[in-house]
């Protein structure tokens, strides 16, 4: 008869001194986090240790890391007893392939001070609940690396996506470089190379961003440097037809003072390239009138400036079939998921335009008649109101789009614009208005355009938070602190979605303004 085998319970040590070590990797779609999970189970195994790797996926759409988990103890001829998920206080080590995972693992108690080799790229990926908010919802990547050297016992962090990149591998191969370079695990570098080597698959590239990892946490070669974000300049390639067009809306711009050429400058671009030569010169009318009222240092106008362009670049189905179907955006994402040249991209498009957005896309009195009438409503939700995939590397799905972005020499006759049109011009106007007695406040009101943003309901939400905060215009007009009290009211309304603190800041404009 035979035996079974003896079992280790977890965290106590046998006659032989075993010890369980324990893992956990955070990583989101793309990053390779089952392949980084399964060599080092392979590397544990490769090394006469017991090793079980779990998963936890996590939500879709960037709102929560998939968590794996390892563990491993020596191999001694008894059976251990593994858990299936971390615990706090109970990771030896933790890898993030992003900052802010690291710091969601801090927060979660996975990371204690005198135990956990914490090792995270410091590069950052976008969470929807930073995309959310309506103005800038990043979250502060210092206070993150901070909270990580007091969290850990020892830190590894460095861009190891941009190392994964210039080698032409992902970042699980450079994670495993920093994981073998940290020590945190008693296995050789050249166990670590040969698990690479087995798997069989993108060999040298995996390699390559292994050892340049590896060498940087040994100090051979320097950290990489942060490289500087390069700016987006937009540029034009004017046909010879409009050569004389374009000329003459340069000229008007060296007439702009100088302080507000610059910006300015980009505006006419991003209008012209958005529509034509003539949307161009509306876009100037506006900057001139603004100049016209103000002076050095020219504040106001440069807000105008900045607004305007933005104002009248307004997103609707046009501009964004027009975007997705540049060739720009193809090499983009060639690019971002490093497609070979012998490597087909598959690139599938989601579209769910709302009735709203087909009636406004039609000409102007054939959109207003089809939104007043309830049978058209009632047909497009029982017939058309779906999600649709279009695949716009084929020839049908980019022909689609490209049909749609070529209407746009029809836009100033569609429903949208002259809705657009009559929003832009009252805004414009009004703060034009209040430049006669106060430019600081009419720079305030020119700001809040910011407010307006994207399309569908997010465009409604934003119209929705340009009116709740325009509505105080009325309270704040005289006084010395309107232009101050404006921009926290717009600083409020950015500040989270659901508005709680634009409505405690109208509150308080209420108290002092009756």
């Amino acid at each position: 008869m035979t035996m079974p085998a003896p079992i280790i319970a977890r965290r106590s040590p046998g006659p032989q001194g075993e010890k369980i070590i324990t893992l956990a990797a955070l990583a989101v779609g793309g990053q390779g986090g089952s392949v980084l999970t399964n060599w080092i189970t392979d590397l544990a195994e490769a090394n006469g240790y017991h090793a079980q790797s779990t998963s936890v996926a996590g939500v879709a759409q960037r709102t929560g890391a998939t968590v794996y988990y390892v563990e491993m103890c020596k191999d001694t001829g008894r059976i251990p007893v593994f858990a299936l998920s971390p615990s706090e206080g109970d990771v030896d080590i933790m890898i993030a392939a992003e900052l802010m995972e690291a710091g969601r693992a801090v927060m979660r108690g996975f990371v204690t001070p005198g135990r956990t080799t914490l090792i995270a790229s410091t590069h950052r990926i976008a969470a929807v609940s930073e995309k959310v908010v309506p103005g800038d919802g990043r979250a502060d990547a210092a206070q993150v690396i901070a909270a990580m050297g007091l969290a850990a016992d020892q830190v590894v962090a460095f861009d190891m996506e941009a190392m994964a990149a210039r080698a032409g591998s992902v970042i699980s191969a450079s994670l495993f470089g920093a994981l073998a370079g940290s020590g945190a695990l008693p296995f050789p570098r050249e166990s670590y190379e040969a698990v690479i080597r087995k798997a069989g698959k993108g060999v040298e590239a995996s390699l390559r961003a292994f050892g340049l990892a590896y060498d940087c946490v040994r100090g051979d070669v320097p950290l990489p440097a942060a490289e500087a974000a390069k700016p987006r300049i937009r540029t034009l390639n004017v046909p010879t037809s409009l050569q004389a067009g374009w000329r003459a809306l340069e000229a008007r711009l060296d007439r702009l003072p100088p302080e507000t050429q610059g910006i300015a400058g980009l505006g006419l671009k991003k209008v012209v390239d958005y529509q034509d030569i003539a949307y161009g010169g509306q876009y100037l009318d506006m900057v001139e009138r603004a100049a016209r009222l103000d002076a050095a240092p020219f504040a106001m106008t440069q807000a105008a400036a900045k607004y305007a362009a933005n104002a009248l670049c307004y997103d609707d189905i046009l501009r964004v079939a027009d975007l997705k179907t540049r060739a720009s955006r193809h090499g983009r994402v060639r690019d971002e998921m490093r497609v070979g040249d012998g490597q087909v991209l598959q690139l599938t498009e989601y579209f769910h335009p709302r009735f709203e957005e087909l009636t406004t896309t039609l000409p102007a009195r054939l959109g207003a008649w089809l939104q007043r009438s309830d049978r058209a409503r009632r047909l497009y939700a029982r017939h058309l109101d779906k999600g649709r995939r279009i695949r716009t590397d084929s020839l049908p799905g980019f022909g689609m789009l490209w049909a749609v972005a070529a209407l746009r020499p029809w836009r100033r006759s569609l429903l949208r614009h002259r809705i657009e049109m009559a929003h832009v011009t009252a805004w414009f106007d009004r703060a034009m208005e209040i430049a006669k007695a106060d430019r600081a406040l009419a720079a305030e009101i020119l700001a809040n355009r910011r407010l307006i943003k994207g399309y569908s309901d997010t465009h409604a939400r934003g119209l929705s938070r340009f009116d709740r905060v325009m509505s105080a215009l009325p309270m704040l007009r005289g006084r010395p602190d309107a232009a101050d009290w404006m921009r926290r009211l717009r600083v409020a309304a950015l500040a989270d979605e659901q508005g709680k603190a634009l409505d405690g800041a109208l509150k308080t404009v209420e108290s002092f303004a009756g």
